[in-house]
């Protein structure tokens, strides 16, 4: 049975430059998507997956992600005071074990797979998520949870995919796969990083869930530059495909918005407003009562 995966990498040291001038002052993962930043969301899905190990590779300015993590001792006390346990109880859902969180440095830009490279030590020989916080996923059973129980059956590493547009092929990885017998997690054959159309071996795109297996951090020890300059991580994986246990897709439940893009983390903002029963009515009420000639 493969080991059970408790750590988690999330790769933050971007610099947010779609979001400026909002990210000018500010890391992009604090963001807020209706009442909560970008991370929480990650961090909570992680959380539910049975994640205990947190690493944040970071770049400089990026300080206000851990603490948003720590203990607001006076804040508390003045909810206590104030008879706010609903808000404390709100507030206890972004307090952190003392030593769960572990940073590092990615001093050069040099790719995702380079981010990854960079936390090899407090990973170490064991199995490992990896999240990326602009891709937020709205469904009823946490993303994350839905590929470590899968990965505990296929073992090796895994990936979560989502079927896109031909047209937009270009803008991810993808996936060359067995389709097999219906299942949800498909062998895969190969990886193709930002293909064309015409050369796409399928429709079925890598978003940003991964479970990795250490043998991954061994072929980035040696990896050159890969598509843009970078040090690619979905090359690091495909080198992976021809081991004993292999890599795997899984066609995840769920509903995935790219939070890095302007329209994307607005039309999240609109669906996460929508699914609270404390927000639904207005919102709903005012998105029907636009006029978009109006607003020309």
């Amino acid at each position: 049975m493969p080991q059970k995966v408790t750590k988690a990498v999330l790769p933050i040291a971007g610099l947010g430059t779609r979001f400026l001038p909002a990210t000018k002052s500010m890391p992009k993962e604090m963001m807020t998507l209706v009442d909560r930043p970008l991370i929480q969301y990650a961090m909570d899905e992680a959380r539910a997956a049975g994640i205990t190990d947190f690493i944040f590779v970071t770049a400089k300015g990026k300080g206000a992600l851990v603490d948003y993590f720590d203990k607001a001792p006076e804040l508390e006390e003045s909810l206590k005071a104030k008879g706010k346990h609903d808000l404390l109880e709100e507030l206890a859902r972004t307090d952190m074990p003392s030593g769960a969180i572990s940073t590092i440095r990615q001093q050069q830009a040099l790719g995702l797979g380079h981010a990854v490279w960079c936390a090899r030590r407090l990973i170490g020989d064991e199995p490992f998520a990896v999240m990326l916080p602009d891709d937020v996923i709205m469904s009823e059973e946490p993303c994350l949870k839905q590929m470590v129980d899968a990965q505990a059956e296929t073992g090796g590493c895994m990936v979560a995919a989502m079927e896109v547009d031909r047209d937009q092929t270009s803008k991810y990885g993808i996936l060359d796969v067995n389709e097999g017998d219906g299942s949800k997690a498909v062998k895969v054959n190969g990886m193709v990083e930002k293909p064309d159309a015409a050369e796409a071996p399928s429709n079925l795109a890598v978003i940003g869930r991964y479970i990795l297996t250490p043998e991954v951090l061994k072929t980035l020890d040696s990896q050159d530059p890969g598509k843009g300059g970078e040090i690619q991580l979905t090359d690091a994986i495909a080198k992976q495909i021809a081991s004993n246990a292999g890599v795997w897709g899984l066609k995840f439940d769920g509903r995935r918005f790219d939070c890095g893009a302007k329209a994307g983390f607005l039309q999240a903002t609109v669906a996460f407003g929508l699914s609270r029963s404390d927000l639904r009515d207005d919102l709903a009420a005012f998105i029907k009562s636009i006029d978009p000639a109006e607003l020309k």
